[in-house]
């Protein structure tokens, strides 16, 4: 098993070569697979959904009121004398899920509600509000039109296929089903779908000081942060999660361990244990069960960043650092673009805005740093960006205040006051 797609060794990476390297570990999407409609949010479909109906299916009214062919501003319906005045004589009642019974004539109208089909020769609606009904001396019914010189034809009609028509293409495969994509697949009349299957995402953290939540706490330890923080990134990019745990900081446990995930996952991604320090085994470790690529990129925070390959099948490994900002920071630049293209979506690269720094921010040239910001847009509706104050990369609540990440790049010393700054949104449940 080789690296030759990077054979990076100790180099130091910039963040577009390291993402390049880590999407090139894997050739394409996981295979397909069928599932309910009503189970596919957040699935990414696999195949292109075309439309085997028009949408609607028949030209309908757009509201309560009246189906009349209604003459053109010239005077002249298509092949018809103009109605001689706004009385109409009403013949029948059309309601939503019924079929019309057949044509009008000339002077009739017909009763008609919201999604009701238009009876044939009728081309426009005209609201119920604009109507007065009266009943004739023989029984007769019909309706009078206020200010018949505000109607236009083709009014409050929604006609046959024209949100999408017969053989159109509806969504493309590699979109990611979210509830709008999930009622137009049900407007298509499909009960089932094609997506790609998820990505198996297996995770542990690493340490002797890591203790799980709701365990007492060691005088010198720390609770687990970052495997929470990581199983819900995954799971918002669309991973299934396989939570491996904690493991002591031995190289034999870490290499046992990666070993099962390989044989389990599509993805294996540790926390801690990639730096320089003589407790870090994890780097020693991917070497006894697969290869490391690369393991330094110009990147803050979160430069010790593992790498490679594992077992036979090639498994992807990325070993995050052990700092909960690193390791949210790497995942988000890394993991979530592997992710989206093991799920077949076309956009692998971090979302990105532009927006005017509030304050000065401080960078270093060669690398890219990522501080967490708020932004906001202006009274001007320009975006603007503010730092949420200290940096440091063990400063969680910096990413529980943040919206954005503010992305320097590596050929900047800072960033003066009014400056234009990259920014990429973070998601946020409201």
């Amino acid at each position: 098993m080789t690296l030759s797609c990077f054979e990076l060794g100790e180099r130091m990476l910039a963040v577009e070569e390291a993402r390049a390297a880590v999407l090139a570990l894997v050739a394409g999407p996981l295979p397909a697979e069928i599932v309910p409609l009503a189970l596919a949010h957040g699935r990414v479909l696999a195949e292109d959904a075309v439309s085997p109906i028009d949408v609607p299916q028949c030209t309908n009214a757009a509201m309560d009121g009246i189906a009349v062919a209604w003459p053109d501003e010239g005077g002249e319906a298509s092949g018809e004398k103009s109605p001689a005045s706004a009385r109409l004589r009403r013949v029948v009642e059309i309601h939503a899920g019924q079929a019309p019974t057949g044509p009008l004539a000339p002077g009739e109208c017909a009763g008609i509600t919201t999604g009701a089909p238009l009876p044939p020769g009728a081309d426009t609606v005209i609201m119920r509000e604009q109507l007065a009904d009266e009943e004739g001396a023989d029984g007769a019914r019909w309706t009078i039109v206020d200010q018949p010189e505000r109607v236009r034809r083709g009014q409050n009609v929604r006609r046959a296929g024209e949100d999408i028509a017969r053989g159109a293409l509806a969504l493309a495969a590699g979109t990611r089903l979210g509830a709008a994509e999930l009622g137009l697949l049900a407007s298509l009349g499909r009960a089932e779908v094609a997506v790609q299957r998820r990505p198996r995402v297996a995770l542990f953290s690493t340490g002797d000081e890591v203790t799980a939540p709701g365990q007492p706490l060691p005088e010198a330890g720390i609770h687990d942060a970052n495997r929470y923080s990581l199983m819900a990134l995954a799971a918002e990019h669309g991973g299934e999660v396989l939570d491996l745990g904690i493991l002591p900081d031995t190289r034999d446990a870490i290499a046992a361990a990666l070993g099962r995930a390989a044989a389990e996952a599509d993805l294996v991604i540790t926390s801690g244990g990639v730096s320089v320090g003589d407790a870090d085994h994890t780097r020693a470790a991917l070497a006894a069960q697969g290869e490391l690529g690369f393991w330094k990129i110009a990147i803050r925070p979160g430069r010790p960043l593992a790498c490679g390959r594992l077992g036979p099948r090639g498994v992807p490994f990325l070993g995050l650092p052990g700092n909960p900002v690193a390791a949210m920071v790497t995942f988000l630049q890394f993991a979530a673009p592997l992710l989206a293209r093991l799920q077949g979506r076309a956009v692998v690269a971090p979302p990105r805005l532009v927006a005017v720094a509030e304050h000065a921010l401080k960078s270093r040239v060669g690398r890219v740093d990522y501080l967490r910001g708020v932004y906001r847009s202006d009274a001007d509706g320009r975006l603007r960006v503010a730092g949420t104050g200290a940096q440091g990369s063990g400063i969680l609540s910096s990413m529980v205040q943040a919206n954005c990440l503010i992305e320097i790049a590596d050929e900047r010393a800072a960033v003066a006051a009014g400056e234009a700054v990259t920014i990429q949104p973070l998601f946020r449940y409201p």
